[in-house]
């Protein structure tokens, strides 16, 4: 086949499937003269937790401020510990230790997800939580997360990043534990064209917190209740992201029909495809393989013009920014084995059947 130049997401794609629509709602927000905590906002956050099925969804600044100001407002803090899957986003981390509470590393399974059978063994007088993170967009295996939980009195906090709109037995991502922590980062399949990121909750009083929280601690103007943050959804953000909200299943489907080929069609014995666990859908934000030559077939893609992305190179124990926690290589074995052999390959909204064939094909020739 003749050379193309492939990028691992294309983000302008997903911009031009509804550019008219765009376009017409940032004029409209841009009219308004209203900027911060308006109508697009509490419509935005109306839609997405009915979508979600959640009684309530509040807006924020970043996916990052979702999980921090979520343990907040649980009270999770100094002293504390909250179990976590050790190939999770530093970003699921940050939520945690940002609070002063104590990441406690649980192995993944074999779908990237929390080995909910190494849970347990981990739960000390300390614990406080479970972090579930729904990596790569396929939803966790919640049912004995909630066990556990109810067995320990633990309050569960879902990271839902990757995960807008994926199912376990039917029931969304986010809808399981305490708070469901999303995050609109333009590269998601519900993505913004910045940073944004909510919430969503079946408790009325945590909603109110983290409205109150969101907003410098404010319920009234000049009227301090606690000492917040400013991490407030904008009006621009919350417009654009009710046109792709309107759209998120024809989006989801594009995914899966590339993923479906991806599944299918991509033959080539040292690759290890992503698995999808019985009860759970997967939503694709990435097509994460395996392999032991990763080096060697990011070099044989980039040389025929295919962009690759390692999704992550450094688990977050291993990083200096948790040096501290005295972690060492060797202690999360499997964490580490996928730090150093997954691979997201290119997908994206708007994806040429050309431009699949191509990677399809170039993958299947590597050797």
């Amino acid at each position: 086949m003749e050379k193309m130049k492939i990028m691992t997401n294309r983000l302008d794609r997903g911009f031009y499937l509804y550019q008219e629509e765009f376009e017409k709602k940032a004029v409209e927000v841009l009219h308004s003269g209203w900027y911060v905590l308006g109508n697009e906002v509490k419509s935005f956050e109306n839609e997405f937790a009915k979508y979600i099925g959640s009684k309530y969804c509040v807006g924020l600044a970043s996916g990052l401020d979702s999980l921090w100001i979520a343990f907040r407002v649980l009270g999770i803090g100094a002293g504390d510990e909250v179990i976590v899957q050790g190939n999770a986003y530093i970003a699921s981390v940050m939520g945690i230790t940002i609070n002063g509470a104590v990441p406690v590393f649980v192995e993944p399974d074999e779908y990237y997800n929390i080995d909910v059978d190494k849970i347990e063994e981990k739960i000390s007088d300390k614990t406080r939580a479970i972090l579930v993170v729904h990596l790569y967009g396929q939803a966790s295996n919640m049912q004995p997360v909630m066990d556990i939980a109810r067995k320990y009195n633990l309050k569960v906090v879902e990271d839902c990043a990757q995960s807008h709109g994926a199912c376990f037995n039917g029931k969304m991502t986010g809808t399981f534990g305490d708070i469901g922590c999303f995050s609109f980062y333009p590269s998601k399949n519900l993505g913004a064209f910045g940073d944004a990121g909510a919430i969503v909750t079946d408790n009325e009083r945590i909603a109110d917190d983290i409205r109150v929280f969101r907003n410098y601690g404010s319920e009234k103007r000049y009227y301090n209740r606690i000492v917040g943050a400013n991490s407030r959804l904008d009006e621009l953000q919350a417009g654009l992201l009710r046109v792709r909200l309107s759209h998120i299943a024809e989006l989801e489907n594009d995914k899966k029909m590339i993923c479906t080929r991806y599944l299918e069609e991509l033959k080539n014995d040292q690759i290890q495809l992503p698995q999808i666990r019985k009860n759970a859908t997967h939503i694709w934000h990435q097509f994460v393989i395996r392999l032991d030559k990763r080096q060697e077939l990011i070099d044989y893609l980039a040389e025929r013009g295919i962009d690759t992305m390692i999704h992550y190179p450094i688990p977050p124990h291993l990083s200096e920014a948790y040096q501290y926690l005295g972690m060492h290589r060797g202690d999360l074995p499997v964490t580490e084995s996928y730090a150093e052999t997954v691979l997201s390959i290119p997908l994206y909204n708007g994806m040429t059947r050309e431009e699949q064939d191509y990677v399809i094909e170039t993958i299947n020739t590597f050797q």
